[in-house]
């Protein structure tokens, strides 16, 4: 597993695009640090990181001596999550360097509509 990111990070990643492509639903069980770590051959406090994060976050929940589980509402918060941080990370870079290029809202839509129009097989 290469990535400039840390690995608990992709781990946690992961876990929230399996919740959010509805791969695990909320109130199903969650793959186990153990089997993550089974799996990914990586170290148990590695996983306990990014698993625990969402725990914070009221992501999973834990139920004691059976597992994790996935909170009623995750999958909304984290597409919520993730529209906030994609106008952040991507739209506002966008728009500024428009507006240093000139460009008018019209023409960014254009482009837009361009580049969803490819095919992109």
């Amino acid at each position: 597993m290469r990535t400039d990111k840390p690995i608990y990070l992709t781990i946690r990643e992961k876990i929230e695009d399996q919740i959010i492509n509805n791969q695990l639903k909320e109130g199903e069980q969650a793959p186990s640090t153990n089997q993550l770590v089974n799996f990914y051959k990586i170290n148990h406090a590695t996983v306990s990181k990014g698993v625990n994060q969402l725990v914070d976050e009221g992501i999973l929940y834990k139920k004691r001596g059976i597992g994790m589980f996935v909170a009623e509402g995750a999958r909304e918060k984290l597409i919520q999550a993730r529209k906030e941080s994609f106008i952040e990370d991507y739209v506002v870079m966008l728009v500024e360097e428009a507006d240093k290029l000139g460009f008018e809202e019209d023409d960014i839509i254009n482009f837009i509509k361009q580049v969803k129009g490819r095919d992109r097989s």
